[in-house]
C-alpha cells in the first residue's frame, strides 16, 4: 500500500521526493513537489575570504530590522525576542512587508553582479531538458493516461487515449501513435488554467472508476488549502460545485460520491466527509472528527479499489478505518485499533485485508493479513527482521511487491501470494530485482491490480529518472520511459560510491558521493558540497536531478549524508535522530564534514552545505556549532525557531510534531530543544556565506522563523560573509510552482554559492 498519511506529511518537508507523495500523480507530476536544493564548489584563491562581501558592501545596505523586544518566560526562563513582531498572521502588515521586500531588494542588488552569471546557468539546466515530452503512459481500462509538457510551458496537460484491445496488460505494452492511432484527448491543462495565477498547482488528479469524471485538487496561493473541482473527461464541463477548502487527500466512493478531508484552524487534517456529486458541500456527511489534536487524518484507496482506507496518525501510532465503496451505505468501520505506539497501514485483495504493522517490538514492520470478516484474527506474512525494514507494499490480483531497505539501500522483493479463496501464510520464494548503480532511488508506481505488471520508478546520482515494467511472473524488466538529458550528457563520465564516515559514538552513517572522473583530484583541492535532511524517518536516496550537472561538470563533488533521524538505515536510525537524541542529527553531520576532509575529499575552504525545511534547522544547528568548519551554506525554508514554535499551539501543525521534536511544555524538552535551536544560539561569532531563502504563504514553517533568522545573525555576527535573504511573496513551502520557475531558483542558488567562493567571477574581479 502506498502510503498518504496526513499526519505522515511533515510541515517541515526535505529536498526530495518523500515516501507519501500522492501515487496517483505520476512520477514528472510528483517532481515537481520537489524542494529546491543547492550546490556549491570552490574558488580560485585570489578570490577567496570575507573581501568578497567587502567589495560589495558599498552596492547596498543590508536591510536592518527595528527591535521590539518581547520577554518570554517559561519554566522560570526568560529569552527576549526583538524580532518577534515580524510575525504576522495575516500576512499584510505593511511594516513586515516592507521589511521582507527591503530584504529582497538587498539581494537583487547584492546579487545584480552575477547576474550574467545565473542567466547562463540557467540556460545551461533548461537546455538539458526535453520540453515538448510526455511520461509512461498508464493503461487503466479503456484508455491510456499520461501527462505531456510543451516547449516554453510551465505546466502539464493531462491526457488520455483509447485502448484498442481487450488482451490483459503486458510488460510490451506501447501506446500507438500517429496518425491511425486513437486522437489524444487533453483533459485538463493546466496552463490555461494557471492563467491569472503567480502559483498554481494540481495536488490529486483522480479520475472515476467508470473513466467519465475527474476530479482534481487546485491551490493557487501555494499554502496548500485545495479546492476540489469535478469534471466531464471528455467535455472538461463542470460536474457541480466545487469543494472549498479540503487538503489534497480526495478518493472516489463509487462514481458518484467523493472522500475528502479538510483542516481544523492550525491546518491539522481532522474531518473526514462525504460528498454526493450534485449536492452542496454544506450538506456533506462527516463520517469521522478526529478531536486529538496530536493525530490527523489521511485517505487511501486499496489497489483493487474496492475500499477506502482512513488513517489517523501521530508520529507514533496510528488506526484505520476502511469503508466498502460498492456499499450504498458508506459508513466506515474499524480497522485496527488505536493502541499508543503502534502504527498501521492496510490494503486489500479478495477475501483479506493486508496490514503493515510497527510497534516497539516490531520496530522495523512485519506484515500480516486478516479475513475480511474477522478482522482480528491476523497471519504473519513477513515477520519483523532487524535488518531489513518494511516500508511499502502493493497489491495484485495474484502478487505481492514489498518495498523494503537493507543496509540502507531500497529492495523491491515480489511474491506470488495463493489463489483468493485460499488460505494464506507465511510468504516464501520471493524474487528480489536487481540494480545495477552502487547508490540508487527505487520508488513504486501507480500499477494495475488486474495485471502481472509492476510499474516502479528508478533512478540514481548518474542515471537519469526511467520508469519499468517488471513481469512478476517472469522476472523480466521492461524500460517504458528514461528521461531524455540534452546538451551532451554521458552517465559513463560519473563515478557513484557509497563510503562511510564514523560518528564520535562510533556509528556508521553511510554517505552518496557522485563526481566527474576526469575532473577531480581528490587530493583535498577539490570543491564539495553536503547535503543533509535527518528528519521524520524519510528517506533522502540518491536520486537524479539534472541541474547538478551545471557544478559536478564544473568539479564539483556532490554528497548526501544519511544522518540519523532519517529512516535510511531503519526505525532506529530514526529513533537515534529525534526528540532528546536530536543532537546526533547534527553532529552525524559535522562528522561526515569532517570526514570528507580528512579524506581528501576537499577542505574547509571548499566545503559548502546545504538542506531544507528541516533540513534547515540542521544547517542552522551545524552553523552555531561549528562555523569554522564551513565556506559557504544555503538554507531554504529553515525550521529555526523551534522553542517557540513548539511552544505555540496555534501554529499550524505544531501539536503533531510533539512527538517528533518534544513538548517544551515540560523542562526537559525545553532546555534540551533551546540548547539547539538556531536563533536561540546565533552568537557573537563569524559564520560562513550564508543564503537563506522563505515563501510568505508557508503553512509548514512560518516565514518569519527565517526572517527572524537573519536579522539576528545581521545584529551579532562579526565576520564580513555574506548574508541575503530572499522571501517569496506569492509562494509557500514549496517555492514556486512553474516547471521552469524552479530552474530560474536553482540558478539563483548556484549564482550565490559561486559569488560566495568567487567562481566564475574573472570577468568581474579581474582575477
Amino acid at each position: 500500500m502506498l502510503r498518504v498519511v496526513g499526519s505522515s506529511l511533515p510541515r517541515r518537508l526535505p529536498p526530495l521526493l518523500p515516501r507519501a507523495i500522492s501515487p496517483t500523480l505520476s512520477r514528472r507530476r510528483a517532481l515537481l513537489l520537489l524542494l529546491s536544493s543547492s550546490f556549491g564548489f570552490g574558488a580560485p584563491s585570489c578570490c577567496r575570504g570575507s573581501s568578497l562581501a567587502h567589495s560589495y558592501a558599498s552596492m547596498a545596505a543590508p536591510p536592518v530590522a527595528k527591535k521590539v523586544p518581547l520577554e518570554l518566560v517559561d519554566h522560570g526562563d526568560v529569552r527576549v525576542d526583538n524580532y518577534y513582531w515580524l510575525r504576522d498572521d495575516s500576512r499584510s502588515d505593511p511594516d513586515v512587508l516592507a521589511h521582507l521586500r527591503a530584504e529582497n531588494d538587498y539581494t537583487a542588488a547584492v546579487m545584480s553582479d552575477v547576474k550574467q552569471l545565473e542567466d547562463e546557468i540557467y540556460a545551461e539546466i533548461r537546455g538539458r531538458i526535453k520540453e515538448d515530452d510526455i511520461d509512461a503512459p498508464l493503461r487503466k481500462g479503456h484508455y491510456y493516461y499520461y501527462e505531456r509538457t510543451l516547449a516554453g510551458k510551465e505546466y502539464a496537460q493531462h491526457c488520455r487515449r483509447l485502448v484498442l484491445t481487450d488482451a490483459p496488460i503486458t510488460v510490451h505494452d506501447v501506446m500507438p501513435t500517429g496518425p491511425d492511432a486513437p486522437v489524444e484527448h487533453i483533459i485538463l491543462d493546466e496552463n490555461v488554467k494557471a492563467e491569472g495565477h503567480d502559483y498554481y498547482s494540481i495536488g490529486a488528479f483522480k479520475v472515476s472508476p467508470n473513466n467519465k469524471l475527474v476530479a482534481y485538487a487546485e491551490d493557487t496561493k501555494g499554502d496548500e488549502i485545495y479546492t476540489v473541482y469535478v469534471i466531464d473527461a471528455e467535455s472538461g464541463q463542470y460536474v457541480g460545485q466545487p469543494l472549498k477548502g479540503i487538503t489534497s487527500d480526495i478518493e472516489w466512493a463509487g462514481d458518484d460520491h467523493l472522500v475528502y478531508i479538510t483542516m481544523d484552524s492550525i491546518l491539522r487534517p481532522d474531518k473526514v466527509w462525504l460528498h454526493k456529486l450534485g449536492s452542496d458541500q454544506s450538506s456533506d456527511a462527516c463520517l469521522y472528527h478526529e478531536k486529538d489534536d496530536t493525530f490527523s487524518l489521511g485517505l487511501q484507496a486499496s489497489e483493487s479499489k474496492k475500499y477506502l482506507f482512513v488513517e489517523s496518525g501521530s508520529k507514533n501510532t496510528s488506526f484505520i478505518f476502511y469503508l466498502d465503496t460498492s456499499k450504498q451505505n458508506k459508513e466506515l468501520a474499524v480497522l485496527t485499533p488505536r493502541v499508543y505506539g503502534i502504527d498501521t497501514t492496510a490494503s486489500h485483495r479478495g477475501n483479506h485485508f493486508f496490514i503493515m504493522r510497527r510497534s516497539d517490538e516490531f520496530y522495523n514492520s512485519e506484515l500480516v493479513a486478516c479475513p475480511l470478516d474477522n478482522v482480528a484474527e491476523t497471519t504473519v506474512l513477513l515477520p519483523h527482521r532487524e535488518s531489513v525494514k518494511i516500508q511499502d507494499f502493493q497489491l495484485f490480483d495474484n502478487h505481492i511487491a514489498v518495498y523494503g531497505r537493507e543496509n540502507g539501500l531500497r529492495k523491491v522483493t515480489v511474491y506470488r501470494l495463493p489463489a483468493i479463496g485460499e488460505s494464506i501464510g507465511q510468504l516464501q520464494g520471493g524474487r528480489t530485482i536487481d540494480f545495477i548503480d552502487p547508490t540508487y532511488a527505487v520508488d513504486p508506481e501507480e500499477s494495475q491490480f488486474h495485471s502481472t505488471v509492476l510499474r516502479f520508478h528508478y533512478s540514481s546520482m548518474r542515471t537519469p529518472p526511467s520508469v519499468y515494467d517488471y513481469d512478476m511472473d517472469s522476472g523480466v524488466s521492461v524500460l517504458k520511459k528514461i528521461d531524455p538529458v540534452l546538451g551532451g550528457f554521458d552517465a559513463s563520465n560519473y563515478v557513484t560510491e557509497r563510503k562511510w564516515a564514523a560518528a564520535a559514538d562510533g556509528t556508521q552513517i553511510p554517505m552518496s558521493i557522485l563526481y566527474r572522473k576526469d575532473l577531480v583530484k581528490l587530493d583535498g583541492s577539490d570543491p564539495l558540497l553536503l547535503y543533509g535532511y535527518g528528519s521524520y524517518e524519510i528517506c533522502i536516496d540518491p536520486s537524479f536531478r539534472g541541474s547538478r550537472f551545471s557544478l559536478v561538470d564544473r568539479g564539483l563533488i556532490y554528497v548526501i549524508a544519511h544522518i540519523r533521524g532519517g529512516g535510511e538505515m531503519g526505525r532506529k536510525w530514526y529513533e537515534d535522530g529525534k526528540l532528546l537524541k536530536k543532537k546526533n542529527t547534527f553532529t552525524d553531520f559535522i562528522d561526515c564534514a569532517e570526514h570528507l576532509i580528512r579524506n581528501k575529499y576537499c577542505s574547509k575552504e571548499k566545503l559548502c552545505i546545504n538542506g531544507r525545511s528541516a533540513g534547515g534547522l540542521l544547517m542552522g544547528a551545524v552553523l552555531n556549532m561549528r562555523p569554522d568548519l564551513f565556506k559557504a551554506a544555503v538554507a531554504g525554508v529553515p525550521f529555526v525557531d523551534v522553542v517557540t514554535t513548539m511552544l505555540d499551539p496555534t501554529i499550524p501543525l505544531t501539536t503533531a510534531e510533539w512527538e517528533e521534536w518534544g513538548d517544551p511544555r515540560k523542562e526537559e524538552y525545553y532546555y534540551y530543544m533551546k540548547s539547539y535551536s538556531p536563533v536561540d544560539n546565533v552568537a557573537a561569532q563569524g559564520y560562513p556565506n550564508i543564503l537563506v531563502t522563505a515563501g510568505l504563504n508557508d503553512p509548514r514553517v512560518m516565514y518569519s522563523e527565517p526572517a527572524k533568522y537573519v536579522a539576528k545573525l545581521r545584529e551579532l555576527k562579526t565576520d564580513g560573509n555574506l548574508l541575503l535573504f530572499r522571501c517569496e511573496l506569492g509562494a509557500g513551502h514549496f517555492s514556486k510552482s512553474g516547471r521552469f520557475e524552479k530552474l530560474q531558483e536553482d540558478a539563483f542558488t548556484y549564482a550565490f554559492i559561486l559569488k560566495a567562493l568567487g567562481v566564475g567571477l574573472d570577468w568581474v574581479l579581474g582575477c
